[in-house]
């Protein structure tokens, strides 16, 4: 055979070790991916600091135009009223002085404006400066406590007057030849201003008085009399162009029409005064800024809103990039906004961007090939262990797991299908037992799934079982080779599936191509097209009771078939049979919560109490079989043990089924099927109708009309009163105190008219308790207690005491007692002592009524387990009265859930229920009477039972903190 097998290895052009191939691919990927990036992250990150430069000029340019805007808004306005003003019609310089603190108030709010002012049509002048600091005190003379300037012209008198902060004359000096110097009517602020109505703005100049550059708002008083002027320094606008520089080298320069510089970034741009006195703003060529006078000659001019586009270019010895950006100004005046930035500040990150990139790509190639041969090195090893796994079971040696893996597939695969030759045998004679052993359907289902996918090495295997109507078939479980549960929706359809397996035959065999009904399973295990293997699952009947698809790469030989076909038998016996426990388990407990929610739904005093009593038992006793020490460290419950838990805990209250609403609900003392409180009112409403009959019969009579009024009135008053009181007693929210029950037996002595027979119309049962009737009319009580009333306790009704079940309860001579008074005068609550043992008769009903039902084995102590939550450990409890030692501790840890939901429960509608603490603090009490098993409280506290059930089912605001530890010392303990 050795010689039929063709020599590959010939045919291999490059056989060189696996780690090469590796080591040269990632070498030249590395290198390919590294170059790259490089260039693409300086290219991008270059292209992306442009942008953000263009973005960052357009907000300067905005900033810029609203800056200005800052500046000049609020002087105009102050420039509006100063000009209507009284001060703009003064005459003399003592009106003048008297609008001084007019003046003040403007420049305290305008802080731009260094001085405001008003040129008279007579030549007069009158101007408040601001003297902000010393470099303005040294340049005006001024003394050191001067904070304000006042430069006047009155007829041909000058003078300069220094003010404190408080317009406190400092000094006085007559400046006799500053009227032939200085003529508001000739400045060009008051010429301008004269041509119009509105404010005016003058271009940038210098002030005559500061000599610093700066603008001047001006306004014509509406007589034409005189023109009112601020003026406003433009050295902030240097403060914003170096605020807004992108690099430390980035130069920023404000200018016009003329390229006459208006702000600048840099610091010291303006030129000192000449011989003259006089300062001319530079134009951008005389400005020691190469940047932006290169830039103004050659770049394009944008508007502040549109993108701006960086230029490059080179001046004064290095590379740059900018942008001029035309600003709107008032006045229609055009100012530019100039951005040069240099090329080695701009794009300094995208350098290093650059460079770090391709030293990070000559690192990973120099780690390159100790990696690759580590890589190689983890490749080849599960080679070697296949070869291992090959040697053993060739000796037939299953021992063991086989855990080979690998990163490559191929290799993955091998390991795989070695693995699954390996456990074939050993699964062959599990899987029959296997099915047998599993008492749960549930389970049963995934593991014959996967037994025979592994046994038979398919791809995946699809469950299917029959519909109870046996019209079609349901996916029950889908795995695939791993044993991995797949969606049940991935699944093909039933009755595509139903159709492989021909009429009478055993098995179906076939390949089908893509997903059958558009279902994802083909997608799932990633494959186009599969083999499937199709074998019904025939019940004693022969009945289909289900189908099982077996999906393979390749079409299964016949040896495969016959052994599915012959596995198929027991599969199909093993279903039949859990299916049917199933059946019977589902039926019972749909019949359990059936009873269970009936109850909850009987009565809104119940709410969910029967489906929340289950969860806490459960709670509390996966807590016991959790403990690891204490009373219940070897405390443990089997499938079986649950199952009757679980039955218990749902039936535990199956026995108010038998127990009126009219009692369980009883919400005051007279409800019956209604509240008879309305038959008592009718009756004080007769006895008010007859007083006031019997009123107006005596006004008829000759009395005195007046007088008898005032009796009714204090009749119906009482009547009134009375009836409160009675309406208060039935509604049993306060204790009856002996006084009050003696007012009720005084009032119940009132009688009233009946005139007709209360025996008619009424059943036969109540005529035999009313007996025969007497002549009427007849004066009967208000508040009574008839023999009707009394409803006595049948044979049926009654408990003997060598009863079968062991009850020993005390029962009332009567079923029901619905005496009138002897409700009202009820001590605390609403109900009777008849009442109350119907409410707590429920529990005798419980165990009868489980009693009787033919419980399995596993289940009979289910009646034990349910009727034991009203006992007490010290045998005070009903119906049995049992001790601790008498009951299981599952009847104790049910007596315990029912006491801790009756408490915490919100859905009651006659209580609210009991924060968390306060009903801890009362099972507290419960225990160190008696009443509860204290090693069961213990757990429950310790094991955290009482919160993690808080959380889920009580009320936000009832949930609280516990003091657990001195929740766990009994009363009167030594601490």
């Amino acid at each position: 055979m050795a010689a039929d097998i063709p020599d590959r290895r010939s045919s291999r052009f490059f056989r060189f070790p696996l780690h090469i191939h590796i080591s040269t691919l990632f070498f030249v990927l590395v290198a390919l991916a590294g170059g790259g990036m490089s260039a693409l992250s300086y290219f991008r990150s270059a292209d992306m600091l442009e942008r953000a430069a263009a973005d960052l000029l357009t907000r300067i340019s905005r900033q810029t135009v609203a800056e200005t805007e800052n500046l000049l808004s609020p002087v105009e306005a102050s420039v509006r009223l100063l000009s209507l003003n009284a001060i703009s019609e003064a005459r003399t310089l003592a009106e003048r002085r008297a609008g001084l603190g007019v003046l003040r108030e403007a420049l305290l709010a305008t802080p731009s404006v260094s001085a405001y002012y008003v040129g008279y049509a007579s030549g007069d002048f009158f101007l408040l400066m601001r003297l902000a600091d010393e470099a303005d005190r040294h340049l005006m003379g001024a003394p050191a406590a001067a904070a304000y300037l006042i430069q006047s012209i009155a007829g041909q008198q000058g003078q300069f007057i220094y003010l404190d902060a408080d317009l406190h004359e400092l000094r006085a000096e007559p400046r006799p030849d500053y009227p032939s110097h200085y003529d508001p009517r000739r400045r060009g602020w008051y010429v301008q201003a004269q041509g119009s109505i509105e404010p005016v703005q003058t271009e940038p100049y210098l002030f005559a008085s500061t000599r610093r550059l700066g603008v001047t708002v001006a306004r014509r008083v509406a007589s034409g009399r005189a023109v009112v002027g601020a003026d406003i320094r433009l050295a902030t606008l240097d403060e914003t162009l170096r605020r807004q520089r992108i690099t430390p080298g980035s130069q920023l320069v404000l200018f016009d029409s003329a390229q006459r510089v208006v702000a600048c970034s840099a610091p010291d741009w303006l030129p000192a005064a000449g011989a003259g006195g006089d300062i001319e703003r530079p134009r951008l060529a005389g400005l020691p800024l190469g940047g932006v006078a290169a830039l103004a000659r050659q770049a394009p001019r944008s508007g502040v809103g549109a993108g701006q586009a960086l230029s490059a270019f080179d001046a004064a010895g290095r590379s740059w990039h900018g942008a001029v950006a035309s600003l709107p100004a008032r006045g229609g005046q055009a100012l530019y906004l100039g951005v040069a930035i240099p090329d080695d500040e701009l794009l300094t990150d995208a350098r290093s961007i650059r460079d770090n990139a391709i030293l990070v790509t000559i690192l990973v190639i120099l780690l390159a090939l100790p990696i690759t041969y580590g890589a190689a090195r983890l490749v080849s090893r599960p080679i070697r262990e296949l070869a291992r796994e090959a040697a053993a079971i060739r000796r037939f040696d299953f021992a063991g797991e086989a855990a080979t893996r690998s990163v490559v597939r191929e290799v993955d695969d091998l390991a795989r299908d070695q693995a699954s030759m390996k456990g074939a045998v050993r699964r062959f004679l599990d899987i029959a037992s296997v099915m047998a052993r599993e008492p749960d359907f549930e389970r049963l289902l995934p593991r014959l799934v996967d037994e025979t996918v592994g046994v038979v090495g398919a791809r995946a295997g699809v469950l299917y079982l029959a519909r109870d109507d046996g019209e079609g078939l349901d996916a029950a479980s889908v795995r695939d080779a791993s044993g991995s549960s797949l969606p049940l929706a991935d699944a093909p359809p039933g009755a595509a599936m139903a159709s492989l397996v021909p009429e009478d035959a055993r098995s179906g065999v076939g390949r089908s191509v893509g997903d059958i009904g558009g279902t994802g399973l083909f997608s799932a295990l990633g494959a186009d097209s599969m083999a499937y293997l199709a074998v019904p699952l025939l019940d004693r009947k022969h009945d289909r009771v289900g189908l099982l698809v077996l999906w393979f790469d390749e079409a299964p030989d016949r040896d495969l078939v016959h052994f599915v076909e012959a596995l198929s038998g027991s599969a199909a016996v093993s279903l039949e049979t859990r299916s049917l426990i199933r059946a019977q388990k589902q039926l019972f407990e749909a019949f359990i919560q059936l009873i269970a929610g009936a109850i909850d739904a009987k009565s809104p005093y119940t709410g969910g109490h029967c489906a929340r009593v289950p969860e806490l038992t459960k709670m509390l006793a996966r807590a016991a079989c959790d403990a690891t020490d204490g009373p219940y460290r070897n405390f443990s419950l089997d499938e079986e043990d649950w199952e009757a838990v679980h039955i218990a805990a749902w039936l535990h209250d199956c026995g108010k089924v038998t127990t009126p609403e009219y009692v369980v609900d009883k919400a005051t003392k007279l409800e019956a099927i209604h509240d008879r409180i309305h038959e008592i009112r009718m009756r004080f409403e007769v006895l008010k109708r007859d007083a006031e009959i019997a009123c107006w019969r005596a006004v008829a009579q000759g009395a005195d009309p007046g007088a008898e009024q005032a009796t009714l009135a204090a009749n119906l008053t009482v009547l009134d009163g009375e009836f409160a009181f009675v309406a208060s007693c039935n509604a049993g929210v306060e204790a009856m105190d002996p006084a009050d029950v003696a007012r009720l037996r005084h009032i119940a002595t009132r009688t009233w008219l009946r005139t007709l027979d209360d025996r008619l119309g009424v059943s036969d049962d109540a005529l035999r308790r009313m007996g025969p009737g007497p002549a009427l009319p007849v004066c009967e009580a208000l508040i009574g207690d008839k023999a009707e009333h009394r409803i006595p306790r049948s044979l049926e009704d009654a408990i003997p005491a060598d009863n079968p079940w062991g009850f020993r309860l005390k029962v009332p001579e009567l079923l029901y007692n619905r005496g009138e008074l002897t409700n009202l005068c009820i001590d605390r609550g609403t109900l009777t002592e008849e009442d109350r043992f119907k409410i707590n008769e429920h529990i005798v009903q419980t165990i009868r009524m489980l009693s009787e039902l033919p419980f399995p084995r596993h289940l009979r102590a289910v009646p034990e387990i349910a009727g034991g939550h009203h006992e007490k450990m010290d045998g005070s409890g009903y119906p049995r009265g049992l001790t601790r030692e008498q009951m299981s501790p599952m009847a104790r840890m049910m007596a315990i859930a029912d006491i801790f939901e009756a408490l915490t429960a919100v859905d009651r509608p006659y209580k609210k229920g009991k924060r968390l603490s306060e009903a801890v603090g009362i099972m507290a009490r419960m225990r160190d009477a008696g009443h509860i098993d204290p090693d069961l409280f213990a757990l429950f506290l310790r094991s955290g039972v009482y919160r993690r059930y808080a959380d889920r089912f009580m009320a936000r605001a009832c949930v609280d903190e516990v003091d657990v530890a001195a929740m766990l010392v009994p009363a009167g303990a030594d601490s």
